[in-house]
């Protein structure tokens, strides 16, 4: 009795977009064709992963090869290489990272990305509100930034959580330490308040880049951009988290206002 993944285009129009909006389908699950040969189980999760794969494969190979790096996304890069780099990603190559490519270029082109996306990880509609929570203290302060990260787009959720998880290990690694021979192992020195001034104004940008006045941030917003990508990375964990209770009220008020969407999930669960 289970309903296959294809049937969700005999949902109504509304229910199907509804399934969308929620991050309850894939986009490749939601295709004609289905793929030939083992088919891939369906996560009791139906969220599908949206993060960009240069987002990704960059934050995997600088997990794998930089954390112990000193100065990480603080030294220079090679230009040439990096552009070479961005060029293979921007036409869909199948770019493999491995040990013989620089971290500090992957960490440069990390941050190209996120600074010259046309749309920041953090929409600019949210710039000022997510800003506000700067002068807010204690659990106040981070149930509106939780609030606020409901309200981002799927994929900017996906790819932000991605980064933050990235740079909640990097800033694990910051102090040096002792491997289990007692050898000393070299901190990258990065610390959560080093990774939110380098990030924090490529993430929450009030202007496009190139506009006017678009690299012009007075103190305040400079100060308040930092605090707030603290919060995030020292916080994402939680942040990202759905009560039990919230997701109940969700399913009760879908039950009243969309039960094919309760129906479905239910089937696939």
């Amino acid at each position: 009795g289970a309903m296959s993944v294809d049937s969700i285009t005999d949902l109504s129009d509304n229910a199907s977009e509804l399934l969308q909006a929620l991050q309850l389908s894939h986009p490749h699950e939601l295709g004609p064709r289905r793929s030939r040969g083992k088919k891939k189980p369906l996560s009791l999760n139906p969220i599908g992963w949206q993060v960009p794969r240069i987002v990704d494969r960059c934050c995997a190979h600088l997990e794998t090869h930089g954390l112990q790096t000193v100065g990480i996304f603080r030294v220079g890069s090679s230009k040439k290489r990096v552009q070479q780099l961005r060029e293979e990603f921007d036409q869909g190559l199948d770019v493999f990272l491995d040990e013989h490519q620089s971290v500090h270029d992957v960490a440069a082109l990390l941050k190209e990305f996120l600074r010259d996306m046309p749309d920041p990880l953090i929409p600019r509609e949210l710039y000022g509100a997510f800003l506000s929570t700067a002068t807010m203290e204690g659990p106040a302060q981070l149930d509106t930034l939780q609030l606020l990260l409901f309200l981002l787009p799927p994929s900017h959720s996906d790819t932000l959580l991605r980064l933050l998880r990235f740079l909640g290990e990097v800033a694990r690694h910051a102090e040096s330490s002792r491997d289990p021979e007692g050898r000393q192992v070299p901190g990258n020195k990065m610390t959560v308040s080093n990774l939110a001034t380098v990030f924090g104004p490529n993430i929450l940008q009030k202007e496009k880049p190139g506009e006017k006045d678009a690299g012009a941030l007075n103190f305040e917003d400079s100060a308040a951009i930092i605090l707030v990508l603290q919060r995030l990375i020292e916080h994402h964990h939680s942040l990202f988290m759905v009560s039990p209770e919230m997701q109940c009220d969700v399913l009760r008020r879908l039950f009243q206002t969309d039960p094919d969407v309760i129906e479905y999930l239910l089937r696939r669960k």
